[in-house]
């Protein structure tokens, strides 16, 4: 008997390890679930809720293949090994198929459980799944994991162009194997189960993930590089939270985007290129979090930041995390982030470089808080963006670039539109007094809106102060934006 331990590869369509698993002989499938651990990771209910449907959807989906869904239950991943030994004992299981998961916790929980395994004759195999190139295998000259993305890109691009990663076709369905399915649990004891809206934001399936990948590729796609940092605009594939837990694959969709571009990688309709370009930055933060391990635990990734002296200002950042500030595009991307568990990428930029250049507030804070909201929260993409826009990582803006949000929202919502939308006390306010309503005088003010909670010119030159402080910091140059 063949085990597929799925994690987050939840989909029966291109599936690396189910594949592999299917050809080997008759499979059963299985689903680990952790509380204690996922807490631990910051994991929101959001996504432990997305990823509860997800696995409903994907029960039937096997059941269509006869493979039986089984749930084991490791509170957190050092229970794992005994949990999966014990099953694979049950049901006489000689080998376990996964598809690899990058990160410390990750990588040491696989470790532990194949040791485990091999003790009792039982194999375990690792399958590349959610990237198109293994960790490693991208490289500097000098044999070294790359830190800078355009560089990392370019060899990308030059691998695909030799060597395009396939779709793997869905297996055929297996002659039945008697075993019965368990029921999968509704919640999950320590998470609360999310608002009816973000549910309905977010259908749980692969049908629904592909209707969404063919009707961004078919049209949305071409728009995209012009409409994507405008957050009242349909302008982004509404992708993140099924590439996230799995749902579709990075090669489905770079399959789907080069059929909307006739092939073209680096050419043709600009919209195509600038969405794979996205997928390699997805990509690029897994490579960083194997190449580069300190940014798993917490840890900056240029070393000399982590001496940056960041101010403890506990009601400042309740503002924040509430859309408090006074500052009504930081305010309504908060409140969209607490209500739908998503927020707009151009926003995520706003916000978290308000929270540390402005409030000078560590960046491990906000990348928490999103970890803990966010529906398609994922450690290497909220790190990584994380720490890009607190110029302490890897492709970072230069610590001197920062954000004013004001430009920004009179930039990338110039209708008010977005702000009206989520901070209705504005709603009456015209297009050009919405995105700092503080300007009109204290005689005018918004009733139940707040004054900003900080001056932003004298907020700037705090920060620029901090970061030239640093010991041994690198001159920096590039403008990255």
């Amino acid at each position: 008997m063949q085990l597929i331990w799925l994690r987050t590869d939840l989909r029966v369509h291109d599936n690396t390890a189910l594949s592999a698993a299917m050809k080997q002989g008759p499979t059963l499938a299985v689903y680990m679930i952790s509380p204690t651990q996922w807490q631990s990771h910051d994991d929101s209910p959001n996504k432990v809720d997305f990823w509860l449907r997800n696995l409903e959807a994907l029960k039937h989906e096997l059941n269509a293949l006869n493979v039986p869904l089984l749930i084991v239950h490791a509170n957190t991943w050092d229970k794992a090994p005994k949990a999966l030994l014990d099953l694979c004992t049950a049901h006489d299981v000689e080998h376990v198929h996964v598809n690899e998961e990058y990160g410390v916790n990750e990588d040491n929980r696989d470790k532990a459980v194949e040791a485990a395994l091999d003790k009792h004759g039982i194999g375990f195999t690792r399958h590349l799944d959610q990237l198109f190139f293994p960790p490693g295998s991208v490289l500097t000259k000098t044999g070294g994991y790359f830190k800078v993305y355009t560089q990392f890109r370019k060899i990308c691009y030059q691998r695909l162009h030799h060597s395009m990663p396939s779709v793997i076709r869905l297996p055929s369905k297996q002659a039945p194997v008697h075993v019965k399915s368990d029921a999968v649990p509704d919640h999950v004891k320590g998470f609360a189960t999310p608002s009816d809206a973000v549910r309905k934001l977010w259908p749980a399936g692969e049908d629904e993930a592909r209707k969404r990948l063919e009707h961004f590729t078919d049209d949305q796609v071409h728009y995209y590089n012009d409409e994507r940092d405008f957050p009242a605009k349909p302008g982004t594939s509404q992708l993140s939270a099924y590439l996230a837990a799995g749902v579709v694959s990075p090669r489905q969709c770079l399959h789907a985007a080069l059929r909307s571009n006739n092939g073209e990688f680096e050419t043709g309709n600009v919209g195509s290129v600038t969405w794979i370009n996205e997928l390699l930055w997805r990509e690029f933060y897994k490579h960083v979090l194997v190449g580069f391990p300190r940014v798993s635990r917490h840890r900056a990734f240029r070393p000399e930041t982590e001496a940056l002296k960041w101010r403890h200002a506990p009601k400042e950042l309740e503002a924040w995390q509430q859309g408090r500030t006074g500052i009504p595009i930081v305010d309504a991307a908060m409140r969209q982030l607490v209500h739908t568990g998503w927020m707009h990428n151009r926003l995520r930029m706003i916000v978290a470089m308000f929270l540390t250049k402005n409030l000078l507030l560590d960046w491990r804070e906000g990348e928490r808080f999103f970890m803990q909201h966010l529906i398609d929260g994922d450690l290497a993409a909220n790190n990584g963006g994380w720490q890009w826009s607190s110029s302490t990582g890897t492709d970072s803006s230069p610590y001197f670039r920062i954000f004013n949000p004001l430009n920004q929202s009179e930039r990338f919502d110039p209708e008010g539109l977005f702000i009206k939308y989520w901070v209705p006390e504005l709603k009456d306010l015209n297009k050009r007094d919405i995105h700092d309503p503080s300007s009109l005088g204290g005689l005018f003010g918004v009733e139940g809106y707040p004054s900003p909670i900080v001056n932003l010119k004298a907020s700037r030159e705090r920060a620029l102060t901090a970061f030239k402080s640093l010991p041994h910091r690198q001159a920096e140059t590039q403008d990255h934006e």
